[in-house]
């Protein structure tokens, strides 16, 4: 509800979902531009649902989506297990606006780059 907030502040529209499932079937049904993924969620965690969205054989997602992790796990080595999952970046909780407002930027930038 935190990051919806900053989003929202941001002037940003965003969906929540509560775990890893729902996630993958938002973006199957959704064309998000960007994705925060939680690490730490019931039923599929946030590093299984990201090494789904990157197999090349799931269905209608888009593989290439942008993923920032969202995580209070901030122990040395954590941002490389969320990298090694297939996330293209990493911001710690609690969540600060400026460290998330850079991260989104940063990949937004990237995505109009590659649609160009």
């Amino acid at each position: 509800m935190v990051a919806l907030g900053i989003l929202h502040k941001l002037g940003l529209t965003a969906d929540a979902v509560t775990n890893g499932e729902e996630a993958l079937e938002a973006l199957e049904h959704t064309p998000y531009d960007l994705v925060l993924m939680d690490i730490q969620m019931p039923i599929m965690d946030g590093l299984e649902a990201t090494r789904l969205i990157r197999n090349m054989g799931r269905g209608k997602l888009n593989q290439h989506i942008p993923i920032i992790a969202m995580t209070a796990k901030a122990m040395f080595g954590d941002r490389e297990l969320c990298l090694a999952a297939g996330m293209n970046d990493y911001v710690s909780k609690p969540v600060d606006i400026k460290s998330l407002a850079a991260a989104i930027y940063k990949w937004g930038q990237a995505l109009s780059k590659e649609m160009k």
